[in-house]
């Protein structure tokens, strides 16, 4: 009696692993449409990044694959909704740095590498540091000294509290052993037209968001954060050519709820990689100044781990916290 109780009880759990969603998963996936949630309004940099990833996944796998804006709260919104959602492969997401940095400055229902599955590294681009035409400053060495001899009067300006041009400024300015005084904007456009108009003397922003005044020489280009500039773009030197130990990029990604089978993960990543050697997709990246940057799932999720402890320290530091 034993026997058979304990043989139908082993019989049971084979009979449900193979009824659950991600062995089911695994062998046929994808049988239904693909969403991709992208946790900011259409048209930002996470969408034009998106998008295109979209379509070629779409053509990889055969299956429809649509893009969800769900905007909201820094990106929580739309990272929450994916983080509850089945780890099948039929929900996946596109954000990029700002997600690690609201899980460090905003009470949020998930953590960042707990909740979601890195699956993809898409692009990078180096922000850059520009400042008012009438600073006295030529370079990033002027820059610092300015700022040590006269501590809280360089005046910079940001998208907002909490936002990643915010930590990468107060990183710089930790790096450095300056103080600057931060000035948050509702967005990055009334930031740049105040920079422009000497109301701010600094921002640390990405160049897309600044290209045109870079371009018509209405700011002065001091340096780009870190290497990996993409063509075309005005030559200016690296903040670590400056001696200072300051190497930081903006990043997009692409993730799925905790415990994507691994079947599945390595046919994304693969797909995904296919999908940004294609010189039409760099093309597309180039507008928002950003390379194509295919990575291992293990080395993106290398990477986050070192951008979350980082992004805590500044947090920390600079007492940056929306809550």
């Amino acid at each position: 009696m034993n026997k058979f109780h304990i043989g139908r009880r082993a019989v049971l759990a084979v009979g449900a692993a193979l009824a659950s969603p991600a062995v089911r998963a695994q062998g046929a996936w994808p049988s239904r449409p693909i969403r991709i949630v992208v946790p900011f309004p259409p048209g930002g940099s996470n969408d034009v990044v998106a998008r295109p990833l979209a379509e070629r996944l779409q053509q990889k796998l055969g299956q429809p694959v649509v893009i969800e804006n769900r905007a909201g709260a820094g990106g929580a919104i739309g990272a929450t909704a994916v983080a509850q959602s089945p780890a099948d492969g039929y929900t996946l997401m596109v954000s990029s740095s700002s997600f690690a940095t609201t899980s460090v400055s905003q009470r949020v229902p998930w953590g960042v590498l707990e909740n979601f599955t890195p699956v993809a590294l898409l692009a990078r681009s180096p922000f850059i540091v520009i400042v008012n035409n009438e600073l006295p400053v030529r370079s990033v060495q002027d820059l610092i000294r300015l700022a040590r001899e006269q501590p809280g009067k360089i005046d910079y300006g940001t998208s907002g509290p909490g936002g990643i041009n915010h930590f990468v400024t107060e990183y710089f300015s930790q790096r450095a052993g300056v103080q600057m005084n931060h000035v948050p904007y509702r967005g990055t456009g009334p930031a740049v037209t105040d920079l422009v108009a000497g109301h701010i003397q600094l921002m640390i922003t990405t160049l897309p968001s600044a290209a045109g005044v870079v371009r018509d020489g209405r700011v002065r280009l001091l340096a780009y954060s870190a290497a990996g500039v993409p063509e075309g773009s005005p030559p200016a030197p690296l903040v670590s050519e400056a001696g200072l130990d300051y190497d930081i990029a903006i990043w997009w990604g692409l993730f799925a709820p905790h415990g994507l089978p691994g079947p599945i993960l390595e046919k994304l990543n693969a797909d995904a990689n296919d999908a940004l050697r294609d010189p039409d997709m760099a093309r597309l990246y180039q507008g928002e100044g950003a390379r194509p940057s295919p990575e291992t799932p293990e080395a993106f999720a290398a990477m986050l781990r070192t951008d979350i402890a980082r992004w805590r320290g500044v947090a920390q530091l600079a007492n940056i916290r929306l809550d």
